[in-house]
């Protein structure tokens, strides 16, 4: 069993590496990108009968800062 976590900032916090990235693009020629939010992805390989509520605990206690960023789990 696997599970992908999704983990970006929230809303409103600023982003430095997007902003980097943005200007970067611009720099190579890529007009008309507005704005780059960057995250990160976490893939789980889990023991069968692993739920969804564990993976998210997992987030709430190590995978995410949750006072910065937001998860998404997806259980595969």
């Amino acid at each position: 069993m696997k599970a992908r976590v999704h983990v970006m900032l929230k809303d409103g916090v600023l982003d430095p590496q997007g902003a980097a990235v943005k200007h970067a693009l611009g720099a190579l020629g890529f007009d008309g990108v507005e704005g780059v939010r960057q995250g990160k992805v976490i893939e789980l390989d889990l023991a069968e009968g692993a739920t969804e509520e564990q993976v998210g605990a997992m987030c709430e206690k190590l995978l995410a800062n949750t006072v910065i960023e937001s998860y998404r789990i997806e259980m595969l």
